[in-house]
């Protein structure tokens, strides 16, 4: 019976691992909702146009040590006093976080 157990144990453990690996959201949703909603104050792109932004390029945020999904996910969920307070659907977030952080090189 404890190898059933154990079984049925590590069979959890990886399904739940797999499901942590999965990618979530769209990059190319992302993009778009940052493209209407980020880019006044924000580089959005590799190769930004126009006079320097009031906030940090996100290739610059995609590239620090810190940014990771999760990272990312509760920053866009947090009010800050120097951004407006966007109220994001979870795949909204998902999504500007998956363009972010592909990014990342």
């Amino acid at each position: 019976m404890s190898r059933l157990v154990l079984l049925v144990v590590a069979f959890a453990v990886a399904m739940a691992a797999h499901a942590f690996a999965q990618p979530i959201g769209d990059p190319a949703a992302g993009r778009r909702l940052s493209e209407a909603w980020c880019s006044e104050c924000h580089a959005i792109t590799r190769s930004p146009s126009g006079a320097p932004r009031q906030g940090p390029d996100f290739i610059d945020v995609a590239k620090r040590l810190s940014t990771t999904t999760l990272s990312l996910n509760v920053f866009l969920r947090s009010n800050h006093d120097n951004m407006p307070n966007f109220i994001l659907q979870r795949g909204e977030a998902d999504d500007i976080v998956a363009y972010i952080m592909s990014l990342k090189e």
